[in-house]
């Protein structure tokens, strides 16, 4: 079902697996709005440094409804596995809400922090030590 969207993780592994992780802990709901979404898109960041990146979106396929697109980090393989899965699901949850606003929660970060920790997915802490 996650084909498609895992296919820019294949030599970018544990990414790849830690994004179908994530995506197969999502609810039903929030799954089947993905894939039955043609403008949702999931890829890896191309970033070069001195150069910069260049995304591919889809374009929108009704009029007023804009194209979705998570767009990842390779770092996410490196890093903490629960600070990855946080993450991921975090830009998930902009991707499902679209920007906007969860229930009471009107900002936009703070609305997706709260997705995704009611995704099973809550914010680690951090220990900054300086």
């Amino acid at each position: 079902m996650f084909a498609a969207y895992l296919q820019s993780f294949e030599r970018h592994q544990p990414l790849g697996q830690r994004v179908l992780l994530v995506l197969e802990a999502l609810p039903t709901e929030v799954q089947q709005d993905f894939v039955n979404d043609a403008s949702f898109t999931v890829s890896l960041d191309n970033y070069v440094p001195g150069e910069g990146s260049s995304v591919f979106m889809a374009a929108p396929h009704d009029a007023g409804i804009s194209s979705r697109s998570v767009v990842l980090r390779p770092r996410l393989s490196d890093c903490d596995e629960s600070f990855a899965h946080y993450v991921i699901a975090h830009e998930f949850a902009h991707a499902y809400l679209r920007n906007g606003s969860w229930g009471d929660i009107l900002d936009p970060e703070e609305a997706a922090d709260a997705l995704a920790a009611a995704w099973g997915f809550p914010r680690p802490f951090m220990n900054i030590t300086r």
